[in-house]
């Protein structure tokens, strides 16, 4: 097979989530989880998708197998192994075999850097690794095959003996490696360190460099810009920064970092306005709750709370906005609390369609009554649900859905070693129209739920689409024991978005039922917006 160069570029993004990214801790994907990861890769503009490693897992080898029907239109799938094992000889190792087998046209090869995983990890002679990754590399080559190399632990490596580390990029490039990534494998390296090392690597390789760094120093985004200052070709990471231990380099900082602040064009256009989106989807496949604090993509990263930044950002976004939200998919967000002030609150109904300027006399008592309920416990920034209920209630423009006329909830213990049994029973008047019933369920909150939704259903069939996605209780006044006041926080959604709702008592069902009444109100609103 006549093999060519891997096409030159100046900056290449490499994204490693469905292997690197897939050893996290309560992360594990699935076949299809992976290949839908993919095609938002590539819908996003990476260049290389690492897919896993073949020689380890068979769910691996069938991923690779059904990306050959996978129709992506800018990435390149790699596979990832490691060098040859010291007994094996290359032809017969079953680790380059399994590389081979997936038939990917780039391998990621993974070889020791440091003289400390030489003698104590692989357990053989520094002299016999630096065989070992020639040879490994020169048999993929000869094989037909485009190799990157992963230089593991290369800068811890460097730092106890840069002379070896520098003996195993050189066999690596003369193996015919096109690339040579250096890997802060342990993610303690600082970035001015990074730069100190790269300015005396760079020049003993001619194969462009490349930068993997995890992120157990809180550095791996830095260090991946800094390595780009110094030349680098190719920046490794994850989406969201998930990966093993802390994590890796976050791909979701690092593209919006590059594009807007290094002024860099690597994604290209406009799919940056995508980040969020990609960052979402990889969170729900992945089944991890979202970071709201993450930069640029989480929730919360364009979000105001104070009454001076709301006045501010509502003249001129820029005053506490580096970037405008938009250009990563985001959005800004405007708080309700007690220390909001009129503008904000007046900013903030108009964005349900509301007339209510920061003179209006409502709006006045719409800020009282904010600051009363946060007094007593409550609290919106979580639940803009039940605060736009609050506003249209204030306003006079809601009419309640229904009426509750009263509810029970038993929780009943049979045998110590039986789970309990909980049923709710419930009445409401829809208009003139008295519903009465019962519903069993996983705890009182959820035979509550049941019941609610069983007795509002024949008269709004909608609420078959809502879902209970979160639920959340925190004790506000610890030091009166079981007779705190709780408060408890809900994340509801249909398939067109989601709404958070609050209640607040010294009885955690009566706090339950205002959230979760509330939550079906605001699904109701449909029809007044």
């Amino acid at each position: 097979m006549v093999t060519m160069s891997l096409p030159t570029k100046r900056l290449e993004i490499y994204d490693t989530t469905l292997r690197d990214g897939a050893q996290a801790e309560d992360v594990s994907f699935s076949v299809e989880d992976k290949l839908r990861i993919a095609q938002k890769l590539d819908e996003l503009g990476i260049d290389y998708i690492e897919g896993g490693w073949p020689g380890s897992n068979p769910r691996d080898v069938e991923f690779f197998h059904m990306t050959k029907t996978l129709p992506l239109h800018h990435a390149t799938i790699v596979a990832f192994g490691s060098t040859r094992k010291a007994s094996n000889v290359v032809q017969h190792d079953p680790n380059l075999e399994a590389l081979l087998a997936v038939e990917t046209q780039i391998i990621t090869l993974f070889g020791k850097t440091w003289t400390l995983h030489v003698t104590d990890a692989l357990g053989t002679s520094l002299k016999k690794n630096l065989e070992i990754i020639y040879e490994s590399v020169d048999f993929l080559r000869s094989s037909g095959r485009r190799v990157m190399y992963d230089a593991e632990h290369f800068f811890d490596g460097f730092k106890s003996d840069p002379d070896y580390a520098l003996d195993t990029l050189r066999r690596a490039e003369t193996g015919g490696a096109e690339r040579i990534i250096l890997c802060d494998t342990n993610g303690g390296t600082m970035p001015w360190e990074i730069q100190s090392i790269w300015e005396q690597v760079r020049g003993e390789v001619k194969v462009p460099l490349g930068m993997h760094a995890h992120n157990d120093a809180e550095m791996a985004v830095a260090n991946s810009l800094v390595a780009v200052q110094m030349g680098a070709s190719q920046i490794q990471g994850t989406i969201n920064g998930i990966g093993e231990r802390c994590g890796n380099a976050n791909l979701c900082s690092i593209l919006a970092n590059l594009e807007l602040k290094m002024k860099k064009s690597v994604l290209g256009n406009g799919r940056l306005a995508q980040l969020r989106n990609v960052s979402n989807f990889v969170t729900e496949i992945a089944n991890l709750a979202p970071n709201k604090r993450q930069p640029y993509v989480g929730d919360a990263a364009f979000a105001h709370k104070g009454g001076v930044h709301i006045h501010a950002v509502q003249k001129n976004s820029a005053t506490y906005e580096h970037v405008p939200p938009e250009v990563v998919g985001n959005r800004q967000r405007v708080l309700v609390s007690d220390s909001t002030g009129r503008s904000g609150v007046a900013g903030k109904v108009e964005t349900y369609g509301l007339d209510l300027s920061k003179d209006h006399p409502r709006l006045q008592e719409v800020l009282a009554t904010l600051k009363d309920m946060e007094n007593e416990g409550f609290q919106f920034e979580g639940a803009e649900g039940s605060f736009e209920l609050l506003v249209r209630k204030a306003m006079g423009s809601h009419c309640p859905s229904f009426e509750l006329l009263g509810f029970r909830v038993i929780v009943e213990k049979r045998q110590a070693q039986e789970s309990p049994i909980s049923e709710a029973t419930i009445m409401v008047k829809v208009g003139e129209v008295i519903e009465h019933t019962a519903a069993e369920g996983d705890g009182p909150v959820n035979a509550l739920d049941h019941a609610l939704r069983k007795a509002l259903g024949k008269f709004y069939p909608q609420l078959k689409d809502v879902e209970l996605l979160d639920y959340k209780v925190r004790v506000l006044s610890g030091n009166r024991g079981t007779s705190s006041k709780v408060r408890v926080l809900i994340e509801s959604g249909d398939h067109k978005e989601k709404w958070g709702t609050v209640g607040v008592s010294e009885n955690i069902m009566e706090a339950s039922w205002q959230a979760l009444a509330d939550s079906i109100e605001y699904k109701l609103l449909e029809g007044e917006r």
